[in-house]
């Protein structure tokens, strides 16, 4: 921002003209500006001649901004629509003026969105729900170690086992591999998208992107081209027409000075022959005419060509060129060129009229008396170009469960116009003026019915999204300007592109590097896949292990030894932790990345009393098994329990990865392989001399048989509670 804003000022003090740094500045001074100068504060307009400014740094619009004298605008105006006001690092296009220094420095609106920046933004969805989970494993863990400790002194049993003994119990209840799990399973997304052209700054903005169910986008440059291009050129009787536009470009092919946007677009157009042609004249451009004239001659025909303002040269208009020929420009033929014009407004175009006059022989010199008794011809209408590949990323983006929302500085209906050739469909607009009079609580309830919010400033669009996300959305924000940098930063995700401002890339997480929106898709789906792997994990740990670990708690307090020894414990989750380690690797089903995916503790905590029970259930069906049916004693319990507790916690991650049948779905072969190597550890661990080092002893075939049937009985058990339990989601609309 510093670095845009450094220059010098040309300045009135004590009657003479003198050039200072733009940082010695104070209100009350009297700037000087001509075309080219960078605007060095906000201010009132004194004087100001043939004034057009750039303002999409505050605006993010490509359209010259016309500026004049005048009444103050109201307090609440946006840049947009104060016409007597410049801003801090706007661009003089031409003419020249006066500004009165009202606000420099930190308070300019420049410096309010530098200000928004320092701001810390809220937590994102992902940093909330990890943070949830955390507390909620926390709260397990110590409440569970505490009771076990309780009982087991309460029952005579040695200090320092018991200690040791709640301790691997407080390890084992740990989801210690999720740090990891989550870190590849993001890099691995992240990289992914680099093959796409994707840059992702902060690796948790993927889960954020899964999460996302509101993607609020700027207009000008996100979705459109951010230049100006001729759409169409009509005559008087609104048919296509190539004369009108021919006439355009003669005038703006010989007008002298600083080109305008439009005046680039029409001469882009080509295919008109000048030679021939020579200029003889000009009348420039002022502010209150709002037109501009060109004599030109070729051979005996002198024309002056006249382009502006539509209601500027409908005044000075005598006739029109139709279909029958020359008419009369009278009352009824003037209306309904105005409703033409107005017309093309609603369709969101901008538009400027053309007229000619014929002149005599002789005729050399043009002059502002020469702008009368016109012959109208028509009007040619100018459109920012929406990006080919955004009306099916809109599209898809909807299909997928995400609404978008435009949050613009340009009108209502430009923006009606965009969204009807993108097939959006609009339910409710707001201006920036109405926000301005909505409490937070008003504005909450208008956030679902609206999707236009039009003539915003920098400031109102961060106010818009710190909406929306103490509503409880995930929202994304799609920007590239200045002004967009508060929004940016302000969005669980905030994406831009790489041609963006500085400030904008800086406040980004994700960066597009090509100038197409369908990567933003590819984004969103890759963020769902990357949340499911994660959830994977956690509906592990939360479900089975804590039902195991459940299990072991309560075996604790009624046998008169350790269910499993402390080292038993810490090798149970070594193992367990290595079969989950391919977790990041496995395939995600095309139904878990349907909608948009996000942390809910509430279902999570669901899932965890649902499955854990039969994990536990049938954790105490073995204690029994090796206690009355085999007589186990110690060692032979502890050894067929840490099978079967290690069988059946791998191998459950079958059915719980996906959410439908577990035969339909196959898991990656690394994942697969990983979860078999550790059931086959567990399994040959008893019988090798390793196994003696933890107290492990050989099972009889007979209990090795039943506790192999035990744990095929707990998969399908699992696999059909499991069905049911997402199946009531589905019709209750619960999930994450």
């Amino acid at each position: 921002l510093r670095r845009s804003v450094a220059l010098r000022a040309r300045v009135l003090r004590d009657g003479a003209e003198r050039e200072v740094p733009a940082g010695d500045l104070v209100p009350g001074d009297v700037v000087l500006l001509r075309a080219g100068d960078l605007v060095p504060a906000d201010g009132v307009l004194l004087e100001a001649r043939d004034l057009f400014v750039n303002q999409a740094i505050l605006t993010g619009e490509s359209f010259p901004a016309e500026k004049h004298a005048g009444a103050p605008a109201s307090p609440t105006a946006t840049p947009a629509e104060a016409a007597n006001a410049l801003f801090l690092g706007t661009s003089v296009l031409s003419g020249t003026a006066r500004l009165l220094v009202c606000r420099t420095g930190r308070a300019t609106m420049l410096g309010h969105v530098a200000r928004e920046l320092a701001h810390r933004p809220l937590p994102t969805a992902f940093e909330a729900g990890i943070r949830r989970y955390g507390i909620m494993i926390l709260r397990l863990t110590v409440l569970l170690v505490l009771l076990v400790v309780l009982v087991n002194a309460l029952s005579g049993r040695a200090l320092i086992d018991s200690l040791l003994f709640a301790l691997a119990l407080a390890v084992g209840l740990t989801p210690e591999l999720l740090p990891m799990v989550t870190t590849v399973t993001l890099a691995r997304g992240a990289l992914r998208l680099s093959r796409r052209r994707v840059i992702v700054k902060r690796l948790a903005a993927l889960h954020d992107l899964g999460a996302m169910d509101v993607l609020c986008t700027d207009k000008t440059g996100t979705l459109t081209e951010a230049r100006v291009e001729v759409a169409r050129a009509i005559d008087a009787d609104g048919r296509e027409s190539a004369r009108v536009l021919a006439l355009a470009w003669l005038n703006s092919h010989f007008e002298t000075g600083l080109r305008s946007p439009l005046d680039e677009a029409i001469l882009a157009c080509g295919g008109v022959d000048a030679a021939g042609w020579q200029k003889l004249d000009e009348v420039p451009f002022d502010f209150e005419r709002r037109r501009v004239s060109v004599l030109v001659g070729r051979g005996d025909e002198l024309l002056l060509l006249v382009k502006g303002a539509p209601e500027h040269v409908l005044d000075r208009a005598s006739h029109c060129e139709t279909a029958a020929g020359l008419r009369d420009v009278d009352e009824a033929m003037r209306e309904r060129l105005r409703r033409s014009f107005a017309s093309l407004s609603a369709e969101g175009f901008r538009a400027i009229a053309v007229a000619y006059r014929r002149e005599p022989p002789g005729h050399r010199s043009a002059a502002l008396s020469d702008e009368a008794e016109l012959v109208f011809v028509g009007y040619v209408a100018f459109v920012d170009p929406p990006k080919a590949c955004a009306a099916d990323a809109i599209a898809t983006l909807a299909a997928r469960g995400v609404a978008v929302k435009i949050l613009t500085g340009d009108n209502e209906e430009v923006t009606r116009h965009l969204c009807a050739r993108l097939g959006l469909a609009v339910e409710g607009t707001l201006t920036g003026e109405q926000l301005s009079r909505l409490s937070d609580e008003a504005l909450r309830a208008r956030l679902d019915g609206t999707t236009l919010f039009c003539r915003l400033t920098p400031q109102q669009k961060t106010r818009v999204i710190t909406a929306l996300r103490r509503a409880g959305r995930t929202v994304g924000f799609l920007g590239d300007g200045i002004n967009d940098a508060p929004a940016l930063q302000a969005a669980d995700i905030g994406i831009s592109v790489d041609s963006a401002a500085a400030v904008a890339r800086e406040a980004a997480a994700l960066i597009l590097l090509e100038h197409d929106l369908m990567p933003v898709h590819e984004a969103v789906e890759e963020g769902r896949r990357t949340f499911e792997n994660v959830l994977k994990y956690v509906l592990m740990g939360t479900s089975s292990n804590f039902g195991n670990m459940f299990s072991m708690a309560g075996a604790a307090l009624v046998l008169p030894f350790l269910p499993m020894r402390p080292a038993q414990i810490l090798l149970n989750n070594l193992l367990y932790d290595l079969s989950e380690t391919a977790l990041p690797f496995d395939r995600v089903d095309a139904q878990a990345i349907a909608r948009p995916e996000r942390w809910d503790i509430g279902f999570v905590r669901r899932f965890m009393l649902v499955i854990g029970p039969v994990s536990s259930l049938f954790d105490f069906i073995a204690f029994f098994l090796l206690l009355r049916v085999f007589g186990a004693g110690e060692a032979l319990f502890q050894s067929g329990w840490f099978v079967e507790s290690l069988v059946t916690q791998a191998l459950v991650v079958f059915v719980i990865r996906t959410r439908g049948p577990a035969l339909a779905s196959r898991p990656h072969p690394l994942l697969a392989g990983m979860v078999l190597l550790a059931v086959a550890v567990a399994v040959a661990l008893p019988y090798s001399g390793a196994g003696a080092w933890f107290g492990l002893v050989p099972l009889p075939w007979p209990v090795l048989a039943a506790m192999a049937g035990l744990a095929a009985a707990y998969l399908g058990v699992v696999e059909v509670v499991k069905r049911l339990f997402w199946s009531r989601a589905a019709r209750i609309g619960s999930g994450p």
